[in-house]
């Protein structure tokens, strides 16, 4: 996550153009929020999550023309201004996911999340605010570092209210693991992703029948439990593969594959490429798109 500032005033509109999913919080003052053909007022403290790249405004009116953000930051990519005075003040930046476990959860949100400044589960959001307000202000040794890790934890604390809010409605197995038998079940996956699971002990697990607990499971989670659990291990499979620090063999020994052609088959009917290309995609894009992500993480505020 890199933290940045924008500060705007009089007559303003802003477009944004991101290159990954956005987080925002209103420190001081209101604005409008435009994406696509929703409005929406933003007052302090409330937050925006925005996802998949999508174009959005703020601004003082939502029939204003917007300008490009990058304007905003020409002077400082950390620090923009816009507008005449300073009437409203939006801490932010962008957030990143090396391992797509993350972005898992990611993907089962809506592409704009608001989060009111006035629901109960945004109260450790007010606290870490002012928090993160201080420390920018500080200037003192380690501040930008302090101020990425306090607006991560902000997001982290979002995406909860988000998901307490809408509790067992949330999708996929986000939403299972506020059933308790298939939630038991799902943390038994997750903590044991090299194990063969089958139907029956995971309905031991949840202590229901098997047929009870896999018409529940597919309900929930739209899978059946072990295709879940495959899923799962590939998914471990790929972030190891993106971390690039073990061989796609040794990857697949310790994850229970029974060979390196068994895992080839099932990493490539799941992401599409071999494990060797994927791990090599995820290096190029670590290497040699470095310059320009940390650009655009600046730029779009």
């Amino acid at each position: 996550m890199c933290s940045v500032r924008l500060e705007a005033g009089g007559t303003w509109s802003l477009r944004f153009r991101p290159q990954a999913c956005k987080f925002n919080v209103v420190r001081r003052g209101e604005c409008w929020l435009v994406i696509g053909h929703e409005r929406r007022r933003l007052a302090p403290g409330d937050c925006i999550v925005i996802k998949d790249h999508a174009e959005f405004v703020l601004g003082s009116d939502p029939d204003l023309e917007p300008v490009d953000a990058a304007i905003a930051f020409a002077d400082d990519t950390l620090a923009g201004r816009y507008g005449v005075g300073s009437d409203v003040e939006i801490l932010g930046g962008s957030v990143t996911f090396g391992a797509d476990d993350a972005a898992q959860v990611i993907d089962l949100l809506p592409s704009t999340l608001v989060i009111d400044a006035g629901d109960a589960r945004a109260r450790p959001i007010a606290w870490l605010l002012d928090h993160l307000d201080a420390e920018w202000r500080s200037g003192l040794a380690g501040s930008r570092a302090a101020c990425d890790d306090i607006l991560r934890l902000m997001f982290v604390h979002a995406l909860r209210a988000h998901l307490d809010k809408i509790g067992s409605e949330a999708p996929g197995w986000i939403g299972a693991l506020s059933d308790p038998p298939l939630a038991a079940a799902i943390r038994a996956i997750h903590e044991r992703p090299s194990h063969p699971w089958r139907l029956e002990e995971l309905a031991d697990i949840a202590h229901q029948s098997r047929s009870t607990f896999a018409s529940r499971f597919r309900e929930k989670v739209g899978t059946t439990p072990v295709e879940y659990a495959s899923g799962w291990r590939l998914t471990i499979a790929a972030s190891r593969l993106r971390a690039g620090t073990e061989s796609a063999s040794s990857i697949a020994g310790t994850l229970g594959f029974l060979s390196d052609s068994a895992f080839g088959a099932a990493f490539k009917r799941r992401y599409g490429v071999s494990p060797g290309q994927y791990r090599r995609a995820a290096f190029i894009e670590r290497h040699e798109d470095v310059r320009e992500v940390k650009v655009a993480h600046h730029a779009d505020a």
